[in-house]
């Protein structure tokens, strides 16, 4: 039989420790099932986590693609510290690129750049309220958010759908389900480099993560807001006895997840595709539940891991081009990732007893 303990004391060195070797089991696995199918595992190897450093211009795509990541990931966190699981991030990322996109296209033919910032908080407000509707049930009605935020995924999916091939559907689109284009004013441009010219894709939307990593790390260890948050998710009886309302709490890191995934939809729309379309999110929602436990829930961790994770995705992409590795395979990376960082996070807080059962 086995039984589980709670730790004492948490080591301060296995935090750290934990997802350096989630990587390496993971790299090892990894190589173990492409050797097992029949590519070559240091190839592989070179192919992932090598060549989208192979060029000064992929760095900057590298950065692109860790940017909804490390947005959507940081506000995760803010869930995941307080034990509020708000699984939904890529419903409230459609939702707020959705907002956003029916604000951008109400003014065809606005070109100053202010209004990029309306853009965004019409970003903010749709993915907030998107994750207000899991916070009010759990909070009124003890439904289980989990639930709620995951199954609103798939509204927000079929909810873009049937926007984009119907009341936003570009009529000269030929019949593909693509919105009219962004007007100038709606779009984030890319960053200019004197003597290099563009850096890969890499655009102006970057900036915000940069402004928000340093901001939230603020906010979680240095303000009362921070701190209950902290208070709540690792002694919520302290959390009682202090006076905390944690129904307020729970609303706000829901509120805040949900707003960051909708920013985080809308950069990912004005920089890279310039319309709505029925996919505007590959996955990103899910992808950074994972980059903020590898991250260990900080934001300057989360920035860092969102990087790997990116360069992983982008990496996979070239294996597939070069090697003909199914993608499905390749995508291996990331549920072996999260198995062994939800191991270590279990072993980090209990100890593992075995004992003979009953006879």
């Amino acid at each position: 039989m086995i039984t589980f303990i709670p730790r004492d004391k948490v080591s301060k060195n296995w935090i750290i420790i934990a997802p350096i070797l989630s990587i390496v089991f993971t790299i090892f696995f990894g190589l173990l099932i492409f050797a097992f199918l029949g590519y070559n595992p240091l190839e592989t190897l070179y192919q992932i986590f090598v060549s989208p450093f192979s060029r000064i211009d992929r760095i900057g795509d590298i950065l692109v693609k860790a940017c909804p990541l490390i947005i959507i990931g940081t506000g995760l966190m803010l869930c995941f510290k307080s034990n509020v699981w708000n699984i939904g991030a890529e419903g409230q990322f459609i939702m707020g690129a959705l907002l956003a996109g029916f604000i951008a296209l109400s003014f065809p033919n606005i070109e100053t750049k202010f209004f990029l910032l309306i853009t965004i908080l019409a970003g903010f407000v749709g993915g907030a309220l998107w994750a207000f509707i899991p916070a009010i049930l759990k909070t009124k009605l003890n439904v289980n958010e989990i639930l709620v935020s995951l199954m609103l995924v798939y509204v927000a999916m079929l909810f873009i759908d049937f926007i984009v091939r119907g009341p936003l559907r570009d009529p000269m689109s030929f019949g593909f389900p693509l919105s009219k284009p962004y007007p100038e004013g709606a779009l984030i441009n890319k960053i200019p480099f004197p003597g290099i010219g563009f850096l890969g894709q890499l655009h102006f939307g970057i900036l915000f993560v940069f402004l928000l990593v340093p901001i939230s790390w603020i906010y979680v260890n240095k303000t009362l807001g921070g701190f209950k948050i902290n208070v709540l998710g690792s002694a919520p009886l302290a959390a009682k006895f202090a006076g905390f309302k944690q129904n307020s709490i729970t609303i706000t890191v829901l509120l805040l997840s949900g707003g960051l995934a909708g920013v985080a939809g809308v950069i990912e729309v004005s920089a890279n595709i310039g319309q709505l379309q029925p996919e505007v999110s590959f996955g990103y929602g899910f992808t950074a539940i994972i980059v903020a436990f590898l991250g260990r829930l900080n934001p300057v961790g989360i920035l860092f891991a969102g990087i790997i994770i990116a360069t992983v995705k982008l990496g996979a992409d070239n294996a597939q081009m070069t090697m003909g590795i199914p993608k499905v395979v390749t995508g291996l990376f990331e549920g072996i990732l999260l198995f062994f960082l939800l191991t270590g996070e279990t072993l980090q807080k209990y100890k593992i007893k075995w004992s003979e059962g009953k006879k």
